[in-house]
C-alpha cells in the first residue's frame, strides 16, 4: 500500500521559498552553497518530508517534468519491486509517465507518474545506503 510521505515543491525562487516556509515554521535546512539554489529540504523525521527544488533539480530526477512550478506528492512503497508494480500498474491503465522507475543517487527506487490533471505523483521506496551513488553535480543556471 501506497503512504503519502513527501512534497517536493518546485520554486521559481529558493530563496524566497525557503524563508517563506521558515516563516511558517517548517525547519527548512541551509545547503552546501553549490547546491543552495536547487534543494532545500525538512529536518523533521517524523511526519510528511517537504523538500523544494528548483526547476533545473526537478528535471535531473524527473525527465518529463513539464517546467516550471508545481508540486510532486510522493507515496512510499515498501520496496523497490512494488514501485515497479504499481508503475506499471498505473501506465496499462492509461496514466501518464513521467519518469520511468530507476534506481536513484539517494537510494531509492523512484518513479513519476502524471495524475488525471496532469500533477506529478512521485513512487518511491525506502532508501537502501547500498545502493546510495554520488549524487550528480548541481545543476546550471
Amino acid at each position: 500500500m501506497a503512504k503519502l510521505d513527501q512534497v517536493n515543491i518546485v520554486v521559481r525562487n529558493m530563496d524566497a521559498m525557503a524563508e517563506f516556509y521558515r516563516r511558517l515554521g517548517v525547519d527548512v535546512q541551509s545547503a552546501a552553497p553549490e547546491w543552495a539554489p536547487h534543494h532545500r529540504n525538512n529536518a523533521s523525521s517524523d511526519g510528511i518530508d517537504l523538500d523544494l527544488d528548483s526547476q533545473q533539480f526537478a528535471a535531473v530526477w524527473n525527465q518529463g517534468w513539464p517546467g516550471g512550478p508545481g508540486i510532486v506528492l510522493g507515496f512510499r512503497l515498501p520496496d523497490r519491486e512494488s514501485v515497479d508494480r504499481l508503475f506499471d500498474d498505473l501506465t496499462a491503465a492509461g496514466y501518464t509517465s513521467q519518469q520511468e522507475p530507476y534506481d536513484a543517487f539517494w537510494g531509492s527506487r523512484y518513479a513519476v507518474i502524471a495524475d488525471p490533471d496532469g500533477n506529478a505523483v512521485g513512487l518511491i521506496s525506502p532508501p537502501e545506503d547500498d545502493r546510495r551513488t554520488p549524487p550528480p553535480p548541481p545543476p546550471s543556471g
